[in-house]
């Protein structure tokens, strides 16, 4: 599925990459050949995979730019004129969202926003593939998953504003791209929902998997929030990859009239028996690296959705995509992978690479 000849010397712009996701990609997308230029804010937690990769040195282009800037973000692309660009850059945390709703709607529309204004002047096709999220939809807690013409909503500041940024982006496609004197032939935009990620590397505050790891380490009980929340947990590299093969997909079918089928919005998420409570989550990486949990449900926090699933259909029919590692294989890779880097940190790259080749493999 992953075209190894497309993405060889493929100039690629990856924003946010800098960040959990955005590491794990630029790494995978430099094992392919790419020549990577990144936007992404300093580090920010301690230890960090970004620094912990030491991805400075594989990359063609780094910046530590905020995507609000537009002025910077239109030099970058002037310099490294992309064939494909990667957006990941956002402010990603719901319970952050709460404390900082103006910068999070700032970063994640006005932002999202900024990065297609910058590539308008390109003169060459560029495939553009914008990363939302699983909650971009109007949470009503159903039990069965949500499609990609479902309504758009939000109730916290970050799920709304991914909401809007899916708005923001059809709405500056479906005006700028095509023949028009206002208008681009050259870009083919597509965007990606996908969600709950978990891996090795992620460090982030208020995510149940680094809030885990870290109370493991500690020897004490993982605190769990909301130990019967549903969310369709998935491995780092299952949207990824996704990613790549939706910008694949656009670069290969452009044309400058614009008729592209996939200039749409894609689903990306794991197989139905992988929508588990964040208790199963708990229980499953415990069996792994051996501790104990508290649950530490507080009725006065902020709201988060209950139950969360998506159906990827559309990705599976038209994509040729589907999930391949399965809810225990996610754990047990995820888990296993800390629990090696907490023994031996220098071997941060050498377990990435590893999950990245096995993971290629699967595809076989």
């Amino acid at each position: 599925m992953i075209d190894v000849d497309f993405w060889k010397d493929r100039r690629v712009l990856l924003t946010g990459h800098t960040g959990f996701k955005g590491s794990w990609l630029a790494l995978w997308l430099t094992q392919l050949g790419a020549k990577v230029t990144g936007i992404g804010l300093p580090t920010d937690t301690d230890p960090h995979l970004f620094d912990q990769l030491a991805l400075v040195s594989r990359l063609k282009g780094h910046h530590l730019q905020d995507i609000r800037d537009l002025a910077p973000l239109q030099k970058i692309v002037q310099e490294c004129q992309p064939e494909v660009v990667l957006h990941l850059a956002a402010q990603p945390l719901v319970r952050r969202s709460y404390r900082d709703p103006l910068g999070t709607w700032a970063t994640n529309v006005q932002g999202s926003l900024h990065i297609l204004e910058a590539l308008r002047p390109l003169e060459h096709p560029c495939a553009v593939v914008m990363i939302t999220t699983d909650k971009v939809y109007e949470n009503r807690e159903w039990d069965f998953g949500y499609r990609e013409n479902d309504r758009l909503g939000g109730h916290d500041p970050y799920s709304a504003s991914k909401a809007a940024a899916e708005i923001a982006i059809a709405s500056w496609r479906d005006s700028f791209c095509g023949q028009a004197s206002h208008q681009t032939p050259w870009l083919a935009i597509a965007s990606a929902r996908a969600g709950n990620v978990i891996g090795g590397g992620d460090w982030a505050e208020d995510r149940i998997v680094p809030d885990a790891i870290r109370s493991l380490a500690a020897h004490q009980a993982i605190p769990v929030r909301r130990p019967e929340a549903t969310r369709p947990w998935q491995h780092v590299l299952e949207p990824l990859s996704g990613y790549l093969l939706l910008a694949q997909r656009l670069a290969m079918a452009h044309q400058a009239d614009g008729v592209n089928p996939y200039t749409t919005c894609f689903n990306f998420g794991p197989s139905l028996e992988a929508n588990q409570p964040v208790r199963e989550l708990v229980q499953e990486a415990l069996k792994h690296w051996p501790g104990e949990w508290v649950d530490l449900s507080d009725a006065n926090a902020p709201h988060e959705a209950g139950r969360l699933h998506l159906q990827i259909d559309k990705a599976h029919h038209q994509l040729g995509w589907k999930p391949r590692w399965p809810f225990s294989t996610t754990v047990q890779r995820t888990v296993r992978w800390y629990h090696h880097v907490h023994n031996s940190p220098e071997q941060a790259i050498d377990c990435c690479i590893a999950d990245i080749v096995d993971y290629t493999q699967a595809f076989s």
